[in-house]
């Protein structure tokens, strides 16, 4: 619930501290004293646009805080955690401040935020109804969540939400890759077509360079022979060379010199022999092979005319080769990816209907249970013959699989129609009140703020609006801005808005002071015994 509102420099308030309790709270003031300075300070607080505006004349910043107990609110102790704000008790203090220069900061328990998690934060802690909350309620998908608070349907009807929201995603996952691969149709079946060519050639990693390395061989085969026929002739005249070897040898001397070149000459024809046995093994390999060479220049020409038309160098067309399958494999990747995505959307569809048909189940159950009770309610309000039906409609979408309308009668002589089309003005506001007050005895929103709801009402209705809202009030926090004594009358707490030349000031009202308040609202400023007499009177029976 709200416990503390406190304002500076705010509009008309100078500074200004609201403790607030449980219960009903009603708030009365005369017209114009700055009642709607609470709902201006709430909204602010509760993610609405900033405005310098709202920066009392004279002063650089208006600063607003609000301090909320979060014990029933576990939803909001979890969110609070999740972003690192949870400062270790049950209290969220959300804190905005608005500088002349029209920038503006929002806080929440100490620690700066952006305006949009306040304003999702400040749906879960307050909700603030107007006086033309009628037109609101007209709205189908605020329907359908009031009859999800009534029906205890709100974590479910999150879950579908996310359920709907997983399964569209998805599919507009596989409509993005569906795309792609339409696009990659073309260049698939390029691709397709290439490395039929290129497979079918079949060039390995490393093979150029050795098929020119062999095709140099063959080509030069006879240039080759003709070289070793002639060095092995060459080596072979060497008899008198082996001759004068021998002689040498013949010679006794111990000469240093003699010996060495005994030594080296023989070493030297040695040499020779081991050239002439080398020269006759790699003659023996060497073939003229002009079937085998015209083969070598038939591959060679295709590496050349494949790799012009792939524009790269011969040497690379087996890598390029490589990574044009790597290419189509990630095609066909992505179509394995389709597949998947169409089996997890499939999926993702049944999860969503399972857990939207127990949805639409517990609204189907509770919804003649909260016609009944708005109907009971319109009827305690003065429509008479008021009557509320929920009507289905199929309708699939992020709110499960259904739509609601709500339809009322006001005569028994005419059809039911929408809330804006068969009820009058007056009616409308009692209408709509019935449905924020059945829908919140089940809702978990722990504050209810009401604008002058009541408005167009009085005498007997306004008192059965009252103690609607003081019954309300046993379990749920209702705040009512009121010009209804009846209404007043009935609030477990009475504050006053009071305006002092320019200075505006809400304050809490003890008993004498609540008489003084109900008698001007009921006689206006000519106070009289009798009004006041009126005024206990009411306060008497509001007690009963």
């Amino acid at each position: 619930m709200l416990k503390q509102l406190t304002l500076k420099n705010f509009l008309l308030v100078d500074r200004l501290d609201v403790a607030f309790n449980a219960g009903l709270t009603t708030i009365t003031g005369e017209s114009g004293a700055g009642k709607s300075i609470l709902l201006s300070a709430l909204g602010l607080l509760l993610g609405e646009r900033a405005s310098t505006d709202i920066i009392r004349p004279g002063a650089d910043k208006a600063d607003a805080s609000a301090e909320f107990d979060i014990t029933e609110l576990p939803a909001v102790a979890a969110c609070l955690s999740d972003n690192d704000l949870d400062d270790g008790e049950a209290v969220c203090l959300i804190r905005r401040v608005v500088a002349a220069n029209g920038r503006s900061r929002a806080f929440v328990n100490g620690v700066p935020v952006t305006t949009t998690f306040l304003r999702e934060l400040g749906e879960q802690l307050v909700d603030i109804h107007g006086q033309h909350e009628h037109l609101r309620l007209a709205d189908r998908r605020t329907q359908l969540a009031l009859l999800d608070d009534y029906a205890g349907a709100v974590a479910l009807a999150l879950e579908v939400r996310a359920l709907y929201g997983d399964w569209q995603a998805t599919l507009t996952k596989i409509q993005a890759l569906e795309a792609t691969l339409t696009q990659a149709a073309d260049r698939k079946d390029l691709l397709t077509y290439q490395l039929d060519e290129l497979d079918e050639f079949n060039l390995q990693p490393g093979e150029f360079p050795l098929l020119e390395l062999e095709h140099k061989r063959l080509s030069q085969a006879h240039h080759t022979l003709d070289t070793l026929a002639a060095t092995l002739q060459a080596l072979e005249e060497l008899d008198a060379l082996r001759h004068a070897a021998r002689t040498l040898e013949a010679i006794e001397d111990t000469s240093n010199d003699l010996q060495s070149a005994q030594s080296n000459l023989a070493t030297a024809i040695g040499l020779l022999d081991d050239a002439s046995r080398d020269l006759r093994r790699f003659e023996a390999n060497v073939v003229i092979d002009p079937e085998a060479l015209q083969q070598i220049e038939d591959r060679l020409n295709t590496v050349q005319d494949l790799a012009r038309k792939h524009r790269i160098n011969p040497e690379q067309l087996a890598a390029h080769t490589e990574a044009l399958h790597e290419e189509l494999a990630s095609i066909d990747a992505d179509r394995s990816a389709l597949d998947a995505l169409t089996v997890q959307a499939g999926a993702s569809e049944q999860a969503f209907l399972k857990k939207a048909k127990t949805l639409s189940n517990k609204r189907k159950k509770a919804a003649p249970g909260f016609a009944k009770a708005v109907s009971q309610c319109m009827q305690q309000l003065g429509i008479q013959h008021g009557e509320l039906d929920v009507v289905f409609a199929k309708q699939m979408g992020e709110h499960g699989l259904d739509r609601v309308e709500y339809l009322v009668t006001t005569n028994p002589n005419f059809a039911a129609g929408p809330l804006t089309q068969i009820a009058s003005g007056g009616e409308q506001t009692r209408i709509g009140l019935s449905i924020q007050i059945v829908a919140a005895e089940h809702s978990a929103l722990p504050c209810l703020i009401l604008d002058e709801a009541d408005v167009g009402v009085g005498g007997t209705t306004a008192d059965t609006v009252g103690r609607i809202l003081r019954k309300l009030g046993r379990h749920t926090q209702v705040i009512c801005i009121t010009h209804a004594p009846q209404v007043a009358a009935l609030g477990n707490n009475h504050y006053m808005v009071e305006k002092l030349g320019d200075v505006t000031n809400i304050y809490a009202l003890d008993k004498q002071h609540r008489v003084e308040e109900l008698a001007r609202m009921l006689a206006g400023s000519d106070i009289t015994d009798k009004s006041k007499d009126y005024a206990n009177t009411l306060l008497e029976e509001a007690s009963d």
